[in-house]
């Protein structure tokens, strides 16, 4: 008989957070994954956590973004022993040396995701957006340089744990606009893999739900090269994710639906595009629906981390 094979050891640091939570519970299952729990009380040890880092074949960061340069720092501390890592916060999303965890988002990045040692998983605005404008931009339909805006509305599990508390204490608001500056901390991320050159508008907000997030971009179809249809987009889409099981592009939707609810996706790990639109206006809106704390967090750090150790 032959021997089984030894599960993968993975550590979550900040495990006690929302995103590492849903990780553990999609991992409780998995006979091939052991998760390495640390002592509450020495969590924030950092003797109890380099014990963990040595330990781990695969370490996952759920923390702040400066905890997690931290940790990194602690990681390169290990030499040839570091476990390899995913981060699941901002910090090394455009660094140099880090593999965007986006495996969807060319045919080369599933591959480039399992061979690399570092890899940043994506911000959950921008895996809507860029799963919308990166194959636009490749195909030629949608210049880099164009004047993009970006329209986003996400449960309010996304916004940290003083956010959660007020919701689910019933002193949220039931609608809001923030990031009014326009400095949101995920564009750079959606221009660096969205393939844009001119830096697009960006007005994120959150609804009185606790999962499920709407990405939205309306486009001027007459006011682009070639002046494409509705049709032409949505082949685009459909070319790129060709084959892909957790991102599919709803075929005409404009035929059956006139509404989209953003928490009817909550507790699912893929992500859905649709192309909505007027011919006789030249107008188009794209939409991603997909669930904040899933595809946008805890369901895509999954299916990196699988890549990685070839799960």
């Amino acid at each position: 008989m032959g021997t089984q094979a030894k599960p993968a050891q993975i550590f979550i640091d900040g495990e006690a957070g929302t995103t590492g939570l849903q990780i553990r519970e999609r991992l409780a299952d998995s006979p091939d994954v052991e998760v390495l729990s640390i002592d509450p009380s020495r969590r924030k040890d950092n003797a109890a956590r380099m014990e963990m880092l040595r330990a781990a074949d695969l370490v996952v960061l759920c923390l702040p973004d400066d905890a997690a340069r931290e940790a990194v720092a602690m990681a390169d501390s290990l030499g040839d022993e570091a476990p390899r890592i995913l981060d699941a916060s901002t910090a090394h999303r455009t660094g140099a040396g880090w593999a965007y965890g986006f495996p969807e988002l060319n045919r080369a990045q599933a591959e480039a995701v399992r061979s690399a040692a570092r890899v940043a998983n994506p911000g959950c605005y921008p895996t809507g957006a860029i799963a919308l404008i990166r194959p636009l931009v490749d195909a030629g339909l949608v210049p880099a340089d164009h004047p993009i805006t970006v329209n986003a509305v996400s449960g309010y599990s996304g916004g940290g744990r003083s956010m959660i508390e007020a919701y689910e204490a019933g002193t949220g608001a039931a609608f809001e606009l923030y990031a009014l500056g326009l400095e949101h901390k995920h564009v750079p991320e959606l221009m660096a893999y969205g393939g844009l050159t001119r830096r697009p508008i960006f007005v994120p907000s959150v609804g009185n739900f606790r999962q499920g997030m709407i990405v939205s971009i309306p486009l001027h179809l007459d006011m682009l090269p070639g002046k494409p249809c509705l049709r032409d987009l949505e082949l685009a889409l459909d070319a790129h994710y060709a084959g892909q099981e957790r991102v599919t592009v709803a075929r005409e939707p404009t035929a059956k639906l006139t509404r989209l609810a953003a928490d009817e996706i909550e507790g699912q790990d893929g992500m859905e595009l649709y192309v909505f639109g007027s011919a006789a206006h030249n107008q188009a809106v794209l939409m991603a629906r997909l669930d904040n704390l899933g595809k946008g967090a805890a369901g895509a750090a999954v299916q990196n981390m699988r890549l990685m150790l070839g799960l």
